[in-house]
Parts: structure tokens; sequence; C-alpha cells
């Protein structure tokens, strides 16, 4: 009644994991993960326990086989359990028990490159070899990455019974609101009709007010640009100043209106913005940009 996926980059040290399944608040019982440790999905009859002592047992120094071995070890219900762990070091390990409830679909996992795959009641295999296929061939951002998978598992059958919620995580040392939090990304889609799509959508949410700007994004405000905010800032009841160009006043302005918009980690005190903040700006409020 589910598929899942997870994977790390190994250029940023991220590891995550996503789900979707048919059946409502799957990532609260599916996706664990530790920043320091690695992550693990415990599904099918899943046991949620197994997360926590799997990390733990991962983060003392266990390889995911070992970690597996130990949580199964006295599990009686091993036959009905899906789990698969990943480390930072990229080590996979899965486990498929052979009386998984799987609606006369498909069950079972697959292991790719920094990426294990698992899944059951599925449409066919070929769910998991096309979300093995999406995770390597994507660049960018590691949830992106998970949730490529997760849309290309779906538009390879998916789950026999369909879609109801979905889910993604990232954990790394320095990641979350501000940099200080271990949870990078933590979104679920608690009950949707399509809750993949969701779950991009409030990825990208998700970037503009929990991610810093990227340097390279920066655009400095001045000319038709600095006449655009003027004129949003303007219509939103902020004060800016009459004089051409971009000035202490303008700045504060924009500062307050960010802040009220939620991009709290893109924030500035100079003349200039990102340019992935000034996209959102423009699609919600429907600025009309200047030529020049």
């Amino acid at each position: 009644m589910t598929y899942s996926i997870i994977g790390r980059d190994r250029r940023t040290g991220e590891i995550g994991a996503a789900v979707q399944s048919k059946f409502p608040g799957v990532g609260t019982i599916v996706l664990h993960g530790k920043a320091g440790a690695g992550c693990l999905t415990t599904q099918a009859f899943s046991n949620p326990a197994h997360g926590q002592a799997g990390l733990d047992l991962m983060e003392l120094g266990a390889s995911p086989k070992e970690a597996l071995a130990i949580l199964l070890r006295g599990d009686e219900d091993i036959d009905q359990r899906q789990v698969a762990l990943l480390n930072l070091n990229g080590e996979p390990a899965a486990h498929t028990g052979e009386t998984v409830i799987s609606w006369e679909g498909f069950a079972g996992s697959k292991i790719g490159c920094d990426c294990v795959v698992s899944g059951n009641a599925l449409a066919g295999e070929e769910v998991l070899l096309a979300m093995v296929e999406a995770f390597t061939a994507e660049e960018g951002e590691l949830a992106a990455r998970l949730i490529a998978a997760l849309q290309a598992g779906q538009s390879a059958g998916g789950e026999l019974r369909g879609q109801q919620s979905a889910s993604v995580i990232v954990v790394k040392s320095d990641g979350g609101y501000g940099g200080v939090a271990g949870r990078h990304v933590d979104i679920s889609v608690y009950d949707h009709a399509t809750p993949i799509d969701e779950l991009a959508r409030c990825y990208q949410l998700h970037r503009l007010s929990y991610f810093k700007s990227d340097p390279n994004d920066l655009l400095p405000i001045s000319g038709a640009l600095a006449l655009e905010l003027k004129e949003i800032l303007t219509r939103k009841g902020y004060a800016v100043s009459e004089a051409d160009g971009w000035n202490s006043l303008d700045i504060a302005a924009l500062e307050r209106f960010m802040g009220m918009e939620n991009y709290d980690n893109r924030l500035r005190s100079d003349a200039q913005i990102d340019a992935e903040v000034l996209e959102d700006i423009r699609a919600k409020h429907g600025a009309i940009a200047h030529d020049g």
C-alpha cells in the first residue's frame, strides 16, 4: 500500500526520504531520519519503533545491514515487515517479508546509486525501477530529487489502490530554520487527491521561507526594478521614497514587507533582492515589470 525512497546527496552530506501511500498521514509512520546517522523507512505492517532504534544503532556505528539484522532478530512479525536503511556513507540495507500483504501486486526493494527504494501493493516492479532512475538522473536539491522519484513511481503505475498522502524529510546537521536544527525539510500531506503534486507545491513554499538566499541569485535593486517594487510596496501601504533609486526608507519598507510575507531567511538590509523571492512576489501580487 506504500512506496518510498531513501536517498543521499554525497556533495552536501544531506540524506532524506520520501513516501506516498493510499493511507492517511503515512509520513509519521514510515519516515525516520537523524542527522549524523541516516534514514530508515518502515512500512507494510509497519513497526514505527524500528525507526528510532535503527537510527540509534547506525549512529553508534552499526552498518545498515547490522542494524537491520538486530531490528528483525526479535521481531515476531518479521515476515510482514518492510524495512530499508541508508547511512551517511551510502550503504543500504532492505528487507521485505515473505507474507507482506500486497493486494496481488508487487512487493520488494531495489538499490541504486546513493538510494534504496521499497514498495508493496504496486502495479509492478517497474514502479521501483522508475524511482531509482528518476532519482539518479535528477539534479539539484535532494528533496526535489526525492519528490521526483515519487512522481516517477506514480507515472509508472504507482500503488494499486491509488493515492492519499505523501511526505518528505531531509536531515543534516546545520539544516532547518536558521540553520540550527537537524531537520532541513519535514513536509507531510495528510490527505489529498494528488498528494505528490501537493507535496511538491509545499516544498516550494518551504524553500522560500526556510532556505537562505543563494548569493549567485541576488539582483541589484535599481532603475525599473526599484520602480516596480515601490509600486508594490505603496499598494500594500508601505511608505517609500519619492526619489529615484533605492534608499534606506525603501530598504526598510521591503524588509518589513518580506517579513510579513514569510521570507524570513531571505531578508536583506541592502539594495539587493533574491531572484526567487522576486519571482514569488510578482506571482502573488500581480506586479507588472517595467522596461529599462
